[in-house]
Formats: C-alpha cells, structure tokens, sequence
C-alpha cells in the first residue's frame, strides 16, 4: 500500500508540480507591434523566446516553432522551464520544429516514463524475479532504515532521448555557444532559489529542469541538488531578457486552476494548493511584459501535464495557438532572404567522427566498476557510437542497481572519452518487495498468499547477491539461494557462477473426484528442495545450470472421505541426483507480453527413496510465445511435466485445474504425475491506463490439458478443454483477472485472480 499511495501522489504530481499557469483574457496591450514592418536583420531587435513548462502540455511549443519558421520569425535567444527547457534546449541545439515533431511522435512515451527500462535488456536475474513478486514497488533497506525511491517514474528513458538528441553540442563549453544561447531554469531543492543553468552538460540541464518533485528523483549538478524549474519561475521572461532579448515572445501552456468539485479530499486540496503557489510566480513574469512583447496561451482544454500519448493533438494545438497571434507575429518576421542567411548562421551542427582516447565508469560507489567494465562494447580506440554507447548504458542499468545510468562524450588532456555516469539507487543494496496471490470463486472457495522478498546486491566485488523469500498465507514457505560469480571470464554477461539454495513450502492439497469436482480428500503436502549449481549467465538471452539437487515430498492425510480410493497412509519420498536447467526469456513483458518468448526447462534423474524406490528421470518445461498485430495479441504457451512415476497409488505429484490452468475446472482437481497443458490466448489491450497499472486488457483463452497417474495413458483423445473470457490489469502487486470460465466437464463460474495463475 505504501508503494501504491507513493506511486499514486508521483502521478498527481505531474499534473501539479510541473508547470500549471492560467493566462489572463486581458493580457498586455501589444498594438504597436503588430504594426511594425518587416527589418533587415542587423536592424531588427533582439527577439527572445520563453517557453513555459507544464509536463506533456509542454509538447504545444513544438507547434508554436513550427509557425515561428513558417511566418520566419527569427529567434536569438531562448529561455526554458521544465518542458519548456527541453523543447527549447532542443530548438537551440539546432533541431528544427519539423525534426523536433517527426522524433517526438515516434517516441514511446511509455516506455520513456516506465520505471525501469525494457525487460529485453535486463539481466536474467532481474528478470526471473519478475515470475516472483511484481518489481514495480520496491523499497530499500539501507544503514538500518528503511528507505522509499526518491521519484516515482524513471527518469532512465527520458534521459537516454535527451543524450541521444545533444551528442552534436556534447563539447559546447556554455550553453552561448549553441546555435542559439539558450538558458535552463531549476530549483535548488536546499534553499529553494533559482538556478539558472547556462553551461555544463546540456542532456543533464534538461533533464534537471524537469526534476518533478515526487515523479523524477532531483539531480546532483554542481554538488547541488535540483528540482524543478517550475516551482519558482516556470515563465523565465527576467532571465530571457538578461541574454539581451528587446522583444520578448512568451509561451504559456500552464493547467487552468481546478474548479471547487476538486476539493473534497485532502489530494484535491494539495493539488489546487500548488497550484496556486505555482500560478504566484506565472503571473509575476506575466506582469513585466511590455507593449511589444508577445504573449501565445494555446487553448490546450483538459489536456492534462501527464496526456503524452496526445502529441499529435497537442502539437496542432499549439500550432492553432500560435496562429492566432499571427497579427502580432507578423511585424517580428525578416524577409525570405534575411531570414535564410539567419537559419545558415544557426544551422544545426553534426557530431564529428570521435575516436576514444579512453572508456570509463564513474559514480557509483555500492558496485565495482572494474567489474562492470568488461560488459562494456564501447572500447578505446574504436570510433564513438552512439547506439552502442547507448546499449551500453542500458546494459549497465539492467542489473538494476542504479537510478540513472547514463553517457557522455568529455574532452580531457589525453584526448576525447567516453563516460558512463552511474548514480546509485539511495534504497539499495538491500531490496524489499511485496506481492500478494489472491483468488475467489465467489462460491466459497479463496486462498491468498502474501509474498515478500529481500535481495542483497553485491555482496562481494565480484557481485554476489543474496536472495530470500518468504511466504504466508495458502501455500507458506521459505527460500534462500546465494548467488556468486567465479570471474572465470572478464564479463559477468558470460561468466560462470555458483549458487546454493534451499527452500521448504507447505500446502494444503484438496483430492478431488476427477468428473464430479467433489472433495474426497484433503493432504498436507510439505515440499522441501536444496542444491548446488554450477551456471553460465548468457547475457540478456538466458542462463544455464548444471547442479546437484535433492527433493523432499511428503503428503500427510488431513481428511479422508469414505468415497476415496487412494492411498490413506502418510507417503514420502525423496529424489537426489543431478539437474539441469536452461531459461531462455526474451518477453517484453512477464505478464500480459506483446511480443517475444520464453523457454525454461528442467531436467533431474538419479535415484528416489522413501515409499517410491528406484531411478527416475523428471522432466518439467515451459514454453510461452506472444505476437502482436497493433493492440491485439497472441499468446500460446505449453505445460508438459513428467515426474517418471508409473505407479498410480503413489504421490501425484503435480495437479491441474483452476483459471488458465484448464479453466472451467476447479484449482487442482486434476491430479497425477504427468501433465500436459496447451493454452491460446488473445487479449487487447485498452487505450486506458490507470494509476498503478500498465494498462487494461480484455481477452479469452481455449485451452486443452489433462493429468494422468502413468505415462502410458497419456493420449490426445483423453485430453479435456477448458475456457476463459476476462478482463485484467498489469498492476503493482502483480496481473488481476476477472474472468468467465467454462469447460464441457467442469462447472462454469466467475473467478478473481490476483498474481500468476
């Protein structure tokens, strides 16, 4: 819940801290000009730009540039806050309006906000714990306290645009010698001033000035610690007017204030509260505008700081915007001819060939570089790119230790380098998460599970991990492994590892006739496993182990029915030999994936003891393949488990039956020690997406599956179907399912699903 409430303010504060300004319907009287005529430019004044924030309503200014170019208004210098600096920053870089929109519309802006990057590039451990506990809400322990990320959106994507559009002025020493000076305005979050950021890294300016308190975490520039622009001057008119601008054009895409129906929680009152603080300062700047000044407030309606999906709407908003000052624009325009010798002497700049002179890691003091350098395909001596150097980063990050982990190209005395900038997470080494399985079939028959777990990052310099889980609720259980490189290899992308663990579950096994569904008995199963690996990491591809491995069973009778025909006795047994374990996993999402797949197989032989004696051979393996045409998606996934039992009167060692497990059929009604399992499944996913969520899906599933006692019997005659239609969530706590289901032998019914069915 902490999670949730800390997640649910950092999206309200999007649409609060970030730039919010109402403009006045009687705005500074302009006449004069707007009657002005067209100069020649070493005539014409000084025209300044200043664009406000306001988080996606901030995408508007990119259509006030676009009618800028058209009607050749010049502009020498340019003064931004929040969004408003990144637009600006990036026009004054060189990148024209029609470069600006073309790369703005191909962003996705949910992946750019997503609290981590893309699964493809997360290492496998971070991404098996995704088939654990949801990894959206994670906490931190951290010299005995327990610690709460600093933002509640990643700032990784946003900060990986920006580099990517800056390389060409990666060497500007200020921020004067772009094509046009430009100024960014933060707040330092100690004292509350205004930092003007006028040199520096110009990616890192940007992306300071849109430090949305509660949304992004602050950075650290200058040993200063920066939020938001917008929190003390979100229109920067004073600072655009220092950089010698006579005439001033002012862009104000700020959020109305809200209306008293907001006002009935205490969010309501805090947003509205902000709101006007915020407002204060707009309108302190709006008042020093002179007669000839400009002022463009596009009509941009509900359009709310967080409507990024809208880039389209709100670009042609801001261009109608800009359109209806066109009188007063008009007197500011220079002639065809003066206005192409201006573009030609702010024409953008294209980054030079650049050889390295030397790669390195700084910033990070919890991990050990020297480790992490071996990841790197950047090298010395290779010629300096971009997309690799951006995979690099991405790489560094997958491992999940850092909040930001970016680049930048630096020119020392030994020549021009590339840096990975890492900021450590302030939560970490020791992470907390907390996952809940839940499910009803609202006749009676529920069960939960509350999960939670501890990671211990970089135990050692080689960066062993320590991992527990423990779980309460229907299925209680312990599980701890210690995971450690060998630095066999340079890389820990292909290094090899060891790793012990041990874990022990209890569940409560209800026997149920095969075709009626009646409970006609309920066991007490106590499953105990622990062994030793030796694995190969395969990059973000997957992971190999070859191992020894023990397994303890043992089924208690709890309740016997008189109608049961099976064992009555406490069984046990225990299986010790060797294993070995291949996960492939290229999904982009763990739960509800678009695209990709994943393999995870698991072979063991050697010998039982206990009530079953003699070899076996297990064999379990997953298999799940997901495509997607625009917002409709196929999944198909396989179950085939084989326990290497013949006999029928021992322990059924696997059970099927429940939602996508043969739905239509009650949660584990299906026993035996062979089980096969084929589901198709399609969803779509809805334009909505919610606080907390990922978004929401509809969809259905056909499925055919069954277990049987011996092998032998398995058929494809014998197989049963089931089905599904539903409605779910990716949310934090894991996927939620409302679904329909209904199978030709089963009884139909109406499920709630929380976690991984």
């Amino acid at each position: 819940m902490l999670g949730a409430r800390m997640l649910r303010a950092g999206l309200l504060a999007v649409a609060t801290f970030a730039v919010l300004a109402v403009v006045p319907a009687d705005a500074p009287a302009q006449t004069n000009a707007a009657a002005a005529t067209p100069k020649a430019d070493s005539q014409r004044p000084k025209i300044g730009l200043v664009l406000s924030g306001g988080g996606a309503r901030g995408l508007a200014h990119v259509g006030v540039l676009k009618v800028l170019e058209e009607m050749q208004v010049p502009v020498d210098v340019i003064a931004g806050t929040s969004m408003g600096a990144i637009v600006g920053g990036l026009y004054a870089s060189g990148m024209r309006a029609a470069e600006l929109e073309r790369e703005l519309m191909q962003v996705r802006w949910d992946e750019v906000f997503s609290p981590r990057i893309e699964r493809r590039h997360l290492s496998q451990r971070r991404k098996e714990e995704d088939f654990e506990i949801s990894p959206l809400i994670e906490l931190g322990l951290r010299d005995g306290e327990l610690r709460t990320p600093q933002g509640a959106v990643s700032s990784r994507g946003l900060e990986s645009l920006l580099r990517r559009y800056t390389l060409p002025v990666s060497h500007a020493a200020t921020f004067d010698e772009l094509p046009i000076p430009f100024r960014a305005v933060a707040t330092d979050m100690e004292t509350g001033a205004a930092v003007i950021l006028d040199r520096g890294d110009l990616a890192l300016a940007l992306r300071s000035s849109m430090s949305v308190p509660g949304v992004f975490a602050p950075t650290d520039v200058d040993g200063r610690i920066l939020g938001d622009g917008g929190l003390v001057n979100n229109t920067p008119v004073d600072v655009v007017r220092a950089l010698g601008a006579d005439i001033v054009i002012v862009v104000n895409i700020g959020t109305p204030l809200a209306g008293r129906e907001t006002f009935g929680s205490a969010l309501g009152l805090t947003q509205q509260m902000i709101n006007i603080l915020t407002e204060q300062n707009v309108q302190r700047s709006l008042a020093t505008l002179k007669a000839q000044d400009v002022l463009i407030a596009p009509s941009l309606g509900t359009l709310s700081s967080s409507d990024f999906a809208q880039v389209r709407q709100l670009i042609a908003l801001g261009d109608a915007g800009a359109r209806g000052r066109s009188d007063r624009l008009t007197g500011l325009a220079l002639e065809p001819p003066a206005y192409a010798a201006w573009r030609a002497g702010h024409a953008a700049r294209s980054l030079a060939p650049t050889r390295l002179a030397f790669v390195r890691i700084e910033g990070t003091t919890q991990t050990n570089p020297e480790r992490l350098q071996a990841m790197l395909e950047s090298k010395p001596g290779q010629v300096f790119d971009a997309a690799r150097a951006e995979l690099d980063a991405k790489r560094l990050a997958g491992g999940g230790d850092y909040v930001r982990a970016d680049y930048q190209l630096v020119r020392e005395a030994a020549g021009d380098g590339l840096v990975f900038d890492l900021e450590d997470k302030a939560w970490g080494p020791n992470y907390l998460r907390a996952g809940l399985d839940l499910s009803t079939d609202f006749r009676g028959r529920s069960a939960f599970t509350l999960k939670l777990s501890h990671n211990r990052h970089w135990l050692t310099k080689n960066g062993t991990e320590w991992r527990n889980r423990v779980q309460i609720g229907e299925s209680p259980g312990v599980f701890t492994e210690i995971y450690h490189p060998l630095l066999w290899t340079s890389s820990r992308a292909d290094d090899w590892f060891a790793a012990a663990y041990a874990g022990v579950e209890r569940r409560r096994q209800p026997i149920y006739a095969a075709d009626t569904g009646d409970e006609d008995a309920v066991f007490r199963r106590d499953l105990f496993v622990g062994g030793i690996d030796l694995g190969q990491p395969w990059g973000e591809f997957g992971e190999l182990r070859l191992g020894w491995s023990t397994l303890g069973l043992r089924a208690v009778p709890i309740v016997i029915g008189a109608g049961f025909q099976g064992p009555t006795q406490r069984l046990h047994l225990a299986e010790n030999g060797p294993r070995a374990r291949v996960v492939i996993d290229q999904l982009d999402y763990a739960s509800f994936p678009s695209s990709g797949y994943r393999l995870d197989g698991e072979l063991a032989w050697g010998r039982r003891t206990g009530d079953l004696r003699g070899d076996f051979t297990r064999l379990e393996l997953h298999a799940t393949g997901a495509t997607s045409r625009g917002s409709h998606t196929v999944n198909l996934h396989g179950t085939l488990l084989m326990a290497g039992q013949r006999r029928g009167d021992s322990i059924q060692r696997y059970s099927l039956g429940g939602f996508h497990q043969l739905s239509g059929y009650q949660s584990g009604q299906l026993s035996g020690n062979d089980v096969l399992l084929l589901r198709l499944t399609w969803y779509r996913r809805l334009n909505q997406a919610p606080t907390l969520t990922r978004g929401f899906f509809v969809g259905g599933s056909l499925e055919l599956g069954n277990a049987w006692a011996d092998h032998r019997a398995m058929s494809i005659g014998s197989l049963r179907s089931g089905m599904s239609l539903f409605v779910g969530a990716d949310t934090g706590i894991g996927p939620l399912y409302l679904g329909f289901t209904w199978a030709p032998r089963g009884v139909p019914g109406v499920v709630l699903f929380i976690g991984r069915p």
